[in-house]
């Protein structure tokens, strides 16, 4: 189970600002110290556990990044065209045996080691043959389409630094250097359950006052591409003492609780309170809309010496994915020791007009198009509510508007965050 200590996320503000609560993320909370080692076609999104030094340069030797010739630059003439003798052939994976000398020109092919002499491969493209020659023409640099040893990495550098999430060029990068398994810290354990009397599990017969269960999904589905081991726990009813023992049992053995509803200010919101009978509520709102109302609290273990670390998200959907990404996942790549990298806004051009509060950061859901002079625009979506889930179905991504704003004129310059950068 995950350390962390009972201030981690301590503030005495009543709303707490993003950057205050990822700055207190990244200096309280402690990542899991368990680590494995993984198959490299299971790494993927793992996170790396320690320094991963090269073993071997690479390339491993010099070698030709075209189809051509190998030659060597002192025999080609500068302002005219250079005859040469074709004496070899090497192709990638073959040795190069013959060292080429004065006059001479090997035929060689892309991935094969240039051959000793040579230092500069002439495209075939490029030349033109008198019997057994090749004619080279004039311009060519010296070194040109060759790859040099070492050139994309040096053996003993740092290839995959600690902290690391695994892409898909990394494991490349891993597989080049021969490996088959990388040292990972282990998967965060989320226990994951849903609110509300009116909730229902979809599927279930649904009574005309109630509603089906969608945040527990879409929670699902975030957790899984983050790489999380999730526990679903179903939906709980707005009972205190239920509440209570469920959070009571999951921190037991997870690192993670993770809740959607119950957090507000309503008379039947008791995930707030039942997290406060159980443990240490440090605070329940943060400067961010939609989702305001978002509980974090630590809650003991069995182990007196571990702790879980607590999330109580809001009930409306597009609430919980905003709250989730910019709340919930720096708190979870955290746990799952992954250095911090936050979403960049890209810059583009609002083709809205919108007023705000000062004082909170305010993501509006957005879809881009291309403007008449081919300027990129983000276009707000027709509804603002928070329980309008088509509203992240039919947009691409969220403009961030921070604290100190107070409006947006159509036209300005706005950071639109895409889904995809958010999610992964």
């Amino acid at each position: 189970m995950a350390q962390l200590s009972d201030d981690c996320f301590a503030f005495s503000g009543p709303l707490m600002p993003l950057a205050e609560m990822e700055r207190l993320i990244l200096e309280r909370v402690e990542p899991v110290a368990e680590t494995e080692q993984v198959r490299l076609r299971d790494a993927a999104g793992r996170v790396v556990a320690c320094d991963l030094a090269a073993a071997i340069d690479l390339p491993p030797f010099d070698n030709s990044a075209v189809d051509g010739y190998a030659v060597r630059h002192a025999d080609l003439s500068a302002s005219g065209s250079t005859r040469l003798k074709i004496v070899d052939r090497i192709a990638a994976g073959e040795d190069a045996a013959r060292v080429l000398v004065p006059g001479e020109a090997i035929r060689i092919f892309t991935g094969a080691p240039m051959p000793q002499g040579a230092d500069t491969v002439v495209m075939q493209e490029d030349v033109t043959f008198e019997d057994e020659h090749v004619v080279v023409p004039a311009g060519l640099g010296v070194g040109a389409n060759r790859r040099l040893a070492g050139e994309d990495i040096r053996a003993g550098a740092i290839m995959l630094p600690a902290g690391r999430r695994i892409s898909p060029p990394d494991l490349a990068l891993a597989a080049a250097q021969g490996l088959t398994t990388l040292p990972v810290r282990r998967r965060i354990a989320v226990a994951l359950f849903s609110t509300g009397d009116e909730v229902v599990e979809p599927g279930a017969s649904r009574r005309a006052s109630a509603i089906f269960d969608a945040n527990r999904y879409m929670m699902i589905g975030l957790l899984d591409k983050l790489g999380a081991r999730v526990t679903d726990l179903g939906i709980l009813r707005d009972d205190p003492g239920t509440l209570a023992a469920a959070l009571a049992a999951a921190a037991d053995d997870h690192d993670l609780v993770l809740t959607s509803g119950g957090v507000s200010t309503g008379e039947a919101d008791h995930v707030r309170e039942a997290a406060e009978r159980i443990g240490r509520l440090v605070f329940w709102r943060v400067a961010i809309k939609p989702g305001r109302p978002v509980a974090m609290a630590v809650l003991p273990g069995r182990d007196s010496s571990r702790r879980a670390a607590f999330a109580g998200l809001p009930g409306n959907p597009a609430a919980v994915f905003v709250t989730f990404v910019r709340v919930v996942r720096p708190l979870l790549l955290r746990l799952a020791g992954a250095a911090p990298r936050p979403p960049v806004a890209l810059p583009v051009r609002a083709g809205f007009a919108y007023r705000k509060k000062k004082g909170r950061c305010e993501y509006v859901r957005v879809s881009l198009r291309r403007g008449d002079d081919g300027t990129v625009e983000a276009v707000k979506f027709k509804q603002d509510g928070a329980g309008v889930i088509t509203s992240l179905t039919e947009t691409d991504g969220l403009v961030e508007l921070a604290e100190d704003m107070t409006s947006v004129a159509p036209g300005a310059t706005v950071g639109f965050l895409s889904y995809a950068t958010m999610t992964d």
